[in-house]
């Protein structure tokens, strides 16, 4: 199997900087050996967030090599029909580059009510979403009935690019996301996973998979990971401290185990462990001030990138 490493990015990462500095940054990802890009979804949000199907579509129009992602897409606060087209456009312009990742959105009750969409509704509405998307992708004429779409005669042009269809990934870590995974996605995207959980996880995934009668490419199972790397572990963890988002870490696990924060050697070192518990894509998010974000960027491709290009693993 192949490693694939790609970058990916929280909010607004470029502080009082403007659009210059994300097309400058995109623009050093793509000359380098970044395999994707990646951007996260929070639709009602007090701080800069780009609404992540646009701004692909901008980036997708800059760049020419980098597959481009979203990790992980609020599924169940859009509507499918015209998720369905957005992504299926986007594919179709960029060359078929797009990777959906998606995910059932945040636990905040008052993003759902923005979007006209019951908090209790997002599990059921995220199943069918994810049949109607790979149906209209797929057929001329499409009928559905479910408890919250319905489609008469649909149609949408233009298909995505792939006769295979683009792969949706599905984000999360309970029991619940990876029967959802299994059932119906095509691979499993996490974050704040220990490489143990991977191992769980991803033989829990070909275990529910087989008995649905299906089974996920091996290269399907990928890891977000923050990202700082400096001279020491102590720096390292000072860089990237004030911009970890509390909030998303989690207390149960030793920190080191689910962010690739340290030297070049500790980083590796995680990376690896992933490796051998399944992972094979990686999005990293520079973890660190505005202004280190592109020497970050450059510490990856220079330090850790060329580690894993044209490496094979077994």
């Amino acid at each position: 199997m192949s490693i694939r490493i790609g970058i990916g990015m929280f909010g607004w990462p470029f502080g009082k900087h403007g659009p210059q500095h994300l097309w400058n940054w995109v623009d050093q990802a793509e000359n380098s050996g970044v395999d994707s890009i990646w951007l996260t979804d929070r639709i009602v949000s007090a701080k800069l967030n780009l609404e992540p199907i646009v701004a692909l579509s901008f980036i997708a129009a800059r760049t020419q090599k980098m597959l481009i992602g979203t990790s992980v897409l609020a599924l169940p606060l859009r509507n499918p029909t015209i998720l369905s087209k957005e992504i299926a456009t986007l594919d179709y312009l960029s060359g078929g580059r797009v990777l959906p990742a998606v995910g059932l959105g945040t636990e905040q009750n008052s993003e759902y009510e923005a979007c006209g969409v019951r908090r209790e509704d997002r599990a059921a509405r995220a199943d069918e979403m994810l049949l109607i998307m790979r149906k209209l992708w797929s057929c001329q004429e499409f009928n559905f009935k479910g408890n919250h779409f319905s489609l008469n005669k649909v149609t949408i042009q233009p298909k995505p690019v792939r006769p295979e269809l683009p792969p949706i990934w599905v984000g999360g870590r309970s029991k619940a996301a990876l029967r959802r995974v299994a059932t119906l996605g095509d691979g499993w995207l996490a974050s704040q996973v220990t490489p143990e959980e991977m191992a769980v996880g991803k033989v829990y995934v070909e275990q529910t998979a087989k008995l649905a009668g299906r089974s996920l490419d091996t290269e399907h199972y990928g890891v977000i990971l923050n990202f700082a790397l400096a001279e020491t572990s102590k720096e390292a963890k000072e860089l990237a401290h004030p911009y970890m988002f509390p909030d998303k870490q989690r207390n149960d696990v030793n920190e080191k185990d689910i962010n690739a924060i340290g030297t070049a050697d500790e980083i590796i070192e995680l990376i690896n462990r992933f490796v051998d518990a399944g992972a094979t894509k990686f999005i990293i998010r520079p973890t660190c001030p505005p202004d280190k974000m592109s020497d970050q960027l450059s510490l990856l491709t220079n330090h850790i990138i060329p580690h894993y290009h044209n490496s094979v693993f077994t």
